[in-house]
């Protein structure tokens, strides 16, 4: 099955989709610099992993225990 098509793959892909944006954001600050357009979604992820961190921490905490345990 597809991550679009199971929600908790789903979530999975986006919480490593923002943590991934915001690493780069912080190690290569000029790539995520455009706004708009198809690099704008990663700056949007990005900094929604900045403003957010400690529930994307925890978001990836969580997923973390559901995928080894359950």
């Amino acid at each position: 099955m597809s991550a679009l098509f199971n929600f908790h793959s789903f979530l999975t892909v986006v919480l490593l989709v923002i943590c991934t944006c915001t690493f780069l954001k912080m190690q290569f600050p000029t790539i995520l610099e455009q706004k708009t357009g198809f690099r704008g979604f990663f700056w949007k992820a990005a900094r929604i992993g900045e403003r957010l961190s400690p529930w994307v921490a925890a978001g990836c905490f969580t997923m973390s225990v559901s995928i080894l345990f359950f």
